[in-house]
């Protein structure tokens, strides 16, 4: 069965994008099955992998909607082992279409039920909101990864997201847990990059993973030429950092049944 891990934070401009194409890439290129799941209407991680989110004739949102099978638009990246399903900027109208619905917190839960074990772990990126959809992704999940960016407000809204996450494990999902809570955009060069790992390792513990993202050009450059930092520059220091943070994932999850 796979390890299905949500991506979350409400706060934008975190690298959780960056995060779900690149820990996908990495789990594959150690020989895990992953499937990808763009579930931000940013369509983001479809275009970071070279797709043309225009083009996307079946995805998250028929997915949601129930009017199609996950199967018909899950389909193979040139990134080994990894399959994608993509999505399209009107992702947001599903927000409104899912409110009138039974069972609408639970719809992509459902949906994945019939392909989820064809994989190890499925990865599902959330839109940087707490909504429908999102809320939808952490029903279905087993875990939530929380990119957390070294920066000034690296905890605002954090307290917010959390509450919801005990919200859907009280309500909706009550295997739910926090898979870990990733750092992102360090530079050992700022004092207050070293400030904000130091007040996340105090406040959250083992919760933190030990592999921490740097600020690096090649990582904001990847997704413009449609690949992944392994596919992009496997010798980068973010490649060899997502690479850790696969082995990482991978130690803590030990073998999946």
């Amino acid at each position: 069965m796979g390890k299905i891990i949500a991506l979350a934070n409400q706060k934008g401009g975190v690298g959780k994008t960056t995060t779900a194409v690149n820990l996908a890439a990495a789990l594959g290129l150690l020989e895990k099955r992953v499937l990808l799941i763009d579930a931000d209407p940013q369509a983001n991680t479809t275009s970071g992998l070279g797709y043309d989110p225009t083009a996307t004739v079946v995805g998250t949102y028929e997915v949601l909607e129930h009017t199609a099978a996950a199967e018909s638009g899950i389909f193979r990246t040139d990134t080994p082992n990894v399959d994608l399903l993509p999505t399209r900027m009107d992702l947001v109208a599903a927000e409104l279409e899912l409110v009138d619905k039974p069972e609408r917190e639970h719809m992509l839960r459902n949906a994945l039920e019939p392909i989820k074990d064809r994989y190890d772990y499925i990865l599902i990126d959330c839109a940087p909101s707490l909504g429908l959809v999102t809320l939808n992704a952490l029903t279905a999940a087993q875990s939530v990864l929380i990119p957390i960016q070294c920066e000034y407000f690296a905890l605002e809204g954090l307290g917010k997201l959390l509450n919801t996450v005990k919200s859907v494990q009280q309500i909706h999902n009550p295997d739910l847990t926090i898979e870990g809570m990733l750092l992102t955009m360090y530079d050992s060069r700022l004092r207050l990059s070293n400030q904000v790992v130091e007040e996340v390792k105090q406040h959250f513990q083992q919760l933190v993973f030990e592999t921490i993202i740097p600020r690096n050009v090649k990582l904001s450059e990847a997704p413009s030429f449609g690949q992944s930092i392994l596919m992009y520059d496997a010798t980068s220091s973010g490649s060899s950092k997502y690479l850790d943070l696969a082995k990482e994932v991978i130690a803590r999850n030990g073998v999946i049944s």
